[in-house]
């Protein structure tokens, strides 16, 4: 017997099932992204109360300059060194960073300055305001932690005041140069 005796001829597809053969390869692509979609890590909901917290403390910046001053760095030195002797890690950051030890804020200070640099160099002046008073506040718990008091740094920028750069790196002591195990500062 022949071969085509044996088959069964197929049936006549109907238009509704001639439409779905031909719209098949564009599921499959919406089946691909989905899968694809379900191997990205979704981004994880953010408590409502931090969410709420950050839209009174980070506003939009207006800057109102209005008594500001250098000696808000001192306030800041004395509500840290505050913070330090009370000890309290659980509500308060700059005793649970000390807490962690002096190479954990040196690496929050050096962390704060990458991100200062990179704002200025992309020129944004509202990031780069913003990181910079990042950077002061984890300087001064690098001074705290460090047993530094302002007035010390304050009475090093008054005796450099007045000293070209140039010549006040050439009178710095040659134990440095030692120390440093190199002959240039830069």
């Amino acid at each position: 017997m022949a071969k085509d005796s044996k088959t069964k001829p197929k049936p006549a597809l109907k238009p509704k099932a001639k439409a779905a053969k031909a719209k098949a390869p564009k599921a499959k692509l919406a089946k691909a992204k989905l899968t694809k979609a379900k191997l990205k890590p979704k981004a994880a909901k953010r408590p409502t109360a931090l969410v709420q917290a950050e839209a009174r403390v980070l506003r939009p910046l207006e800057v109102n300059t209005d008594g500001a001053g250098p000696d808000v760095l001192d306030r800041l030195w004395q509500t840290v060194e505050a913070r330090r002797v009370a000890g309290d890690v659980e509500g308060s950051h700059s005793a649970r960073l000390m807490a962690r030890g002096t190479a954990k804020v040196t690496q929050k200070l050096g962390e704060e300055a990458v991100e200062c640099v990179i704002e200025a160099t992309l020129g944004h002046h509202e990031g780069t305001v913003s990181e910079s008073a990042d950077l002061l506040y984890h300087l001064v718990v690098v001074w705290v932690n460090a047993g530094i008091q302002p007035g010390e740094v304050w009475a090093e920028l008054m005796r450099r005041e007045g000293i070209s750069g140039i010549a006040e790196k050439a009178a710095r002591p040659k134990g440095i140069l030692r120390v440093a195990r190199t002959t240039k500062l830069p």
